[in-house]
Order: structure tokens, then sequence, then C-alpha cells
């Protein structure tokens, strides 16, 4: 498997000694922030350091400038929780004051058993926990002249593009995915509150907003779709409400409930991006009812057919698990032919594992690492060409990009509305770049195309 994302690298103070910060006043408490995992536990690592910063406290790049580091562990995985382990250790070597938090925080005695000199375990979005360890660890010691004034979000990711999580949880039971366990059940955010948040984030220049849950397409339902301050707390009311701020909306996670199709019309009508991140992760009826997962994937088919109809331009992007207990030949054969139908633009791909608590583990049939190894490869090789032959498309077409990087030699890191940032790939322009800047909106013509990139040129327009 590919090591896990660490967010945002150049943010880590493990991996960040000489980023830019505010240098702290004298006798003033600071702490550091190791954040991995997923996007949600980003905004985690968001709200928790914004509190601080709110109650006076300096935020340091590096391990030698903090009073005590927060380490922010992803737990979804054995590999991931041994690389949150190794961050907590290495955490602890630099600087021997760490406080843990996120999904692997669930298991308090699984890291204490490992670290026991940790000063503090709390789990996933027990925001409050942490400020208590925090405070108890490193004291607050506000200037109440400068520090007790409301705070700008922190924000660990560019400045023209956000993260935004309408809820916490999930209410699904399958069988390979411990998050319920982790992160409890579906509660959703109100509405406006949401809102309100995007609203923000817009009039601070953000230009992307990319919505994030563990299940999007639920979100409201344990709150009867509430209706308040005039937004219903629904995935289609939302959608339309974030579209109607004039930046990108970027749609991730989004179960695939038939109501789903709800959402195309407003992907056509321009007011969300064409782009729907969608986690089928098999295609096999019989894999899929021993994953406990939706079962009729001809029907899905159908509905990408019905959406590829109503919006030609949609991208679809998913991740799939090969290798899961009791997956024949028969079974991965199918779901190759099922991709070869579905056409997918972006696709990633995990080799199972088991991860402690999950319900898979019990399952006869394990697949040899051997078998899912190939397995993968032959996934990926497929995938690979249905992206080359869809990217060859572009070439001649005008894109709008969305600038994210330039570099020291005037190369531009762009990407298109069909590309998430991280996970998907990039445009690139390599000149004619002098007024370019990052976070700026441009339209491109595409003159070359790879397995996963773009290349271009800028438009005299």
């Amino acid at each position: 498997m590919a090591p896990m994302p660490q967010n945002p690298p150049d943010l880590r103070p493990d991996l960040a000694p000489k980023m830019r910060l505010d240098a702290p006043r004298p006798g003033q408490p600071t702490i550091g922030m190791v954040s991995l995992g997923c996007p949600k536990a980003l905004v985690d690592s968001e709200r928790i350091l914004t509190r601080l910063r709110a109650e006076g406290y300096a935020i340091s790049p590096d391990y030698g400038g903090a009073d005590a580091v927060i380490v922010n562990t992803c737990g979804f995985l054995d590999t991931a929780k041994a690389e949150s382990l190794d961050a907590i250790g290495e955490a602890l070597t630099e600087n021997g004051r760490v406080i843990v938090t996120g999904c692997l925080g669930a298991e308090p005695e699984f890291i204490t058993g490992a670290h026991p000199k940790v000063l503090a375990v709390t789990g996933p979005h027990q925001y409050e926990q942490v400020l208590d360890a925090v405070h108890t660890a490193v004291p607050p010691a506000p200037d109440p002249y400068i520090d007790l004034m409301p705070a700008q979000s922190v924000s660990l990711t560019p400045r023209h593009y956000s993260y935004l999580k309408i809820s916490e949880g999930c209410n699904h039971r399958c069988k390979f995915c411990v998050i319920p366990d982790m992160r409890g059940r579906l509660v959703s955010r109100p509405a406006h509150a949401i809102v309100r948040e995007a609203e923000k984030l817009v009039e601070n220049g953000v230009k992307e907003l990319l919505v994030i849950s563990q299940d999007t397409s639920a979100y409201g339902a344990d709150i009867r779709f509430a209706e308040e301050r005039g937004h219903r707390a629904h995935i289609d009311d939302l959608a339309r409400d974030l579209g109607s701020l004039g930046a990108w909306v970027r749609l991730h996670y989004v179960y695939p409930y038939p109501r789903v199709r709800n959402l195309i019309p407003l992907m056509a009508e321009g007011l969300v991006l064409p782009y729907l991140d969608i986690p089928f992760q098999h295609a096999h009826p019989d894999t899929l009812k021993r994953m406990a997962r939706p079962s009729a994937q001809t029907e899905t088919l159908a509905e990408i057919a019905a959406w590829r109809d109503t919006c030609p331009d949609i991208t679809l992007r998913s991740t799939f698990i090969v290798g899961y207990p009791g997956e024949t030949e028969e079974e991965f054969s199918y779901l190759l032919d099922w991709l070869d139908e579905a056409q997918l633009d972006r696709v990633g791909c995990f080799q199972y594992e088991n991860v402690a608590g999950a319900r898979s583990n019990d399952l006869p049939d394990h697949v040899p690492e051997e078998v899912k190894q190939d397995r993968w490869n032959r996934f990926m090789e497929k995938a690979q060409a249905i992206s080359e032959a869809k990217l060859a498309k572009k070439v001649g077409t005008m894109q709008d990009v969305l600038v994210d990087d330039i570099d020291a030699d005037g190369i531009a890191t762009c990407r298109t509305k069909a590309d998430a940032p991280e996970i998907d790939g990039n445009l690139f322009i390599d000149e004619g770049t002098e007024g370019l800047s990052v976070g700026d909106l441009v339209t491109v013509e595409v003159d070359e195309a790879g397995d996963y990139d773009l290349w271009g040129r800028l438009t005299s327009s």
C-alpha cells in the first residue's frame, strides 16, 4: 500500500523546521502539531489549533520550539496505526511532551502500551479533552491586550482551498471498517453553520470548498433534514447553498445511494463541480455482500450512464479493495470487466488488510499476499490505461484551472475541475507563467497528456 498521507507535509513540525510563523512573544506558551491521516483529521487539527491560538498559544513549526506537541493520529488500517505509533515515538524523542488525539486515540491502551510516557490520550473530535490536556501540560498565559481576541481560523491547507466538514461519524456497518467504532454514528452539523463557515472562507479568498464527511450522501438524516435559519440540512439543499457562493464546490465521500442522482443536475447547472467521489469498493455482488455493502452494481452501471447523460462532463472517482477475504479469481475478473464498462476517470485501489476490531477479520478464505499484489497490479494497469485514454481526449480542449503552486523555475502546478488536491492528477504550465499567482483561476489549452497528468498553455484571454 502507498504510504499514509501526512497532512500537510509543509506544516508538520518534524518536516518543516523553516516554516515562517509569527514569532512567539517572550513567555508565550507554544504548541506543535503533527497531523496524520485523511482530510477529516486535518480539519480536526485546524479546529484544535484555532482554539489554542485564540487562547494565547503560539504555534511552533518545529519540535524544539514547542512546549508540547499534539499528534493527531490515524487508526483505520494496521499500517496507519504503525505509522502513527512511529510519529508519536519521534515526537517523544525530539520533544518529550506529547499529547495524542485522533482515531487511534479510541484505543488508549494500545498507545500507552507502546508509549507509556505520553501526557494524555484523547479520541477523535474530542476538542475539549484535547484543550484540557494542553492546559494541564502547558498552562495558558495569555496577554489580554494581544491574545484574547477572536482568532481567524488556522488553516493547514493553502489559502485558496479549504476542506469543509459537514458531519461526523457513520451509520454503515461495512465489515472491513471500524470508523463507526472510532468516530461514532452520524452527527450532522446544522446547515446554517456550514454555510456561514463557507461564507467566511470565501470572503477570506478561498476559491475551492472541498466538502467532506464519512458519508456525505447521508448528511442531515440524523436530524431529520431539519431546517433552521433558512437552510435545510439535506445534501441537495446544502450543495445548492454552497454553489451560490461563487467558489468551486467539490463533493467527497458520496455513498452510492440512489438519491445521488439528484445532485447531478446541480453539476450540469454549474452550481457544484461536475465531480463525484463515490466509494464503490468492489463490483461483484458476492464480494459486496461479504463486505455488507450494496450489491446491485449492475444497477450502478445504469446509474453511471444516467449521470453522464445528464452531465456529460462529470468526472467519477472511486476506490476499490482487492484481495478481500473470499475473493475468487472469478470475482476479481468480474471487477475488471465492470471497470471496463464503468470507465471511471479517477481510481484508487487498496490491498485488503485486517484491521483490529473489524468483522472481516473473521471471514474465511483470506487471500494470500502474493495474490493480492498480483491483483492490485492488474487492476492498476487497467485503471491506468483508462485514465491515459480519457486524458488523451482532452488534448486541444480548453480547461479552467486553479493554480496550486509555482516553483522556482516558473512551472505552475494546477488542477482542473476534474482534479482534487493530493489524490488526483495535475495540469502543468511550463512557460508564460510570469503573471500568475497561487490561487489564480485561469483558462488553459491542453497540449499534452500523460497517464494521470496534463500539460497546457495559457490562452490569450
